[in-house]
């Protein structure tokens, strides 16, 4: 294939004291598309609070590993490529030396090594990447910091590091639990400004904490296995917390979905966890999957980009992948208006989302397509989908190609939203089950069908010649739509 016809492509290496991480973005869209990830648990940072110096062992293996890396991005011609070290190498007094070795041995590599104030505010980024309006407090785990910040839609307004990284915090303790606990809490109870968003969301970043949210879903048996917006309480995040601090090894060591490389770090990032609950006063959590490495990437983009609605950039991505009109999301908009007039403006959004994926599965095989939808919006690698937008317009779209509600794939999920959600998706689906049968997907044939809601009768009004007739299909979904709405179908 021609080089010209690739997109753009922008790596970078998260060079960190637990693990050294390589990720290569494609294009320059408001969602990071990820299109390569490879990570190596090198641990950098061990021995570092004894000798003040880089894990010797590890050096030798990072120089490896990041020359392969430095190959990847060049073979892939990335460009921007950068490697951002944080607390490990800008801590070590080896560390500069580390550092121009790197830059040495491989041409036009840049280092750059993050102070910890650099490193929360690339976590913050990160974070808003996905979650733009994130209101409350930031806590980004690593091997040697803690990162915590004030997010107040989006924008950090103030953060600390503290040296309570899960690889520092089993070092400074002696592998002592009560010694930890005893330095997490010195530690965090000194910054009196967590309080400042009491009763708010704590929003948790790295690698330590996902595994703890790996742990939680395996524990309550929750059906989507995406950390990133996973959510719950903060009850359930102390049980969480109580729970991996009091198992022994062998029984986290049965968890499929858990590196085992992290079980040493886990009770130290429980630790953290318990004592960020009590000194925030949070009443939820939500992990995020977007940390350091999607804070970097969103400060190369585009103003106008960075400042794209998440969810609609990811449904508007797969319309201009998968769908036949570009003009039709627009037009569904219009037409199902009168189906909703007190609608709130975040419902507005998802319907709008789910006009612009109504067509995505048009070249899927017809016995599979409202399965196949289904799962391809659940499993969507989109950030810009929270676990609620996924199933709602995975729903929408299962109704829309037909899948009757009750259906097996469907039953797993239903209880995950909630029932004014799940009504509205079922509406819209059926909604634009009858667009598409009218209009065959096309603009020109939907202008020749307009909808009337007026209690107790919701009226299809059609044009005569205009290629649209009532047809024992059209009477049907007519019906469906309108008893989704308590509505009785007319047509005129």
């Amino acid at each position: 294939m021609p080089d010209t016809l690739l997109l753009p492509r922008m790596a970078v290496v998260d060079l960190g004291s637990n693990s050294v991480r390589l990720v290569v973005f494609e294009g320059h869209g408001r969602n990071p598309t990820a299109i390569f990830n490879e990570k190596a648990v090198l641990r950098l940072g061990r021995g570092l609070t004894a000798t003040g110096k880089l894990n010797a062992e590890a050096l030798g293996q990072a120089m490896t590993v990041m020359n392969r890396y430095h190959a990847i991005a060049t073979a892939m011609g990335a460009d921007p490529f950068v490697v951002l070290a944080t607390a490990a190498v800008r801590e070590a007094s080896n560390g500069p030396a580390f550092v121009a070795e790197l830059e040495a041995k491989m041409p036009g590599l840049k280092v750059q090594v993050l102070s910890g104030e650099q490193e929360a505010l690339y976590a913050a980024l990160g974070l808003a990447c996905g979650i733009p309006e994130a209101d409350g407090i930031l806590a980004d785990i690593g091997g040697g910091s803690l990162e915590l910040g004030v997010l107040t839609r989006g924008k950090l307004m103030r953060a600390e590091t503290l040296r309570l990284g899960v690889i520092r915090l089993a070092e400074r303790a002696g592998g002592i639990a009560a010694r930890a606990r005893e330095l997490a809490e010195a530690e965090i109870d000194m910054l009196g400004w967590l309080e400042a968003k009491s009763g708010g969301t704590l929003y948790l970043v790295g690698g330590a904490f996902r595994a703890l949210a790996r742990i939680e879903m395996q524990r309550t048996n929750y059906p989507l296995a995406i950390v990133h917006h996973y959510e719950i309480g903060a009850e359930d995040a102390a049980e969480l917390a109580l729970y991996v601090s009091g198992s022994p090894r062998r029984i986290l060591e049965r968890i499929p979905a858990l590196s085992r490389r992290r079980l040493d770090d886990l009770p130290y990032s429980a630790i953290v966890l318990r004592r960020l609950l009590s000194a925030t006063g949070a009443r939820r959590v939500i992990f995020s999957a977007n940390g350091l490495r999607e804070g970097w990437y969103m400060q190369n983009l585009a103003p106008a980009v960075a400042a794209q609605d998440t969810l609609i950039a990811a449904c508007e991505q797969l319309s201009a992948q998968l769908a036949r009109d570009p003009r039709l999301p627009a037009a569904l908009l219009r037409w199902t208006d009168p189906l909703f007039p007190d609608e709130t403006p975040a419902l507005q959004r998802l319907r709008l989302a789910v006009c612009l994926v109504s067509d995505i599965g048009a070249h899927e095989h017809p016995e599979y397509r409202a399965e196949q939808v289904f799962l391809r919006l659940l499993r969507q690698a989109g950030i810009g989908l929270d676990h609620q937008s996924r199933l709602f317009l995975g729903i929408a779209m299962a109704i829309r190609y037909e899948a009757d509600p009750a259906s097996a794939f469907l039953q797993p999920w239903q209880s995950l939203l909630p029932p004014e959600l799940l009504a509205r998706a079922e509406q819209l689906g059926h909604a634009l089950r009858l667009a598409y049968t009218l209009s065959g997907g096309t603009p020109a044939l939907l202008a020749n069908a307009k909808l009337q809601c007026a209690p107790p009768h919701l009226t299809l009004s059609l044009t005569v010649g205009g290629g649209v007739f009532a047809g024992e299909a059209v009477q049907r979904r007519l019906d469906r739509l309108a008893a989704s709405l308590g509505l009785v179908g007319v047509i005129r």
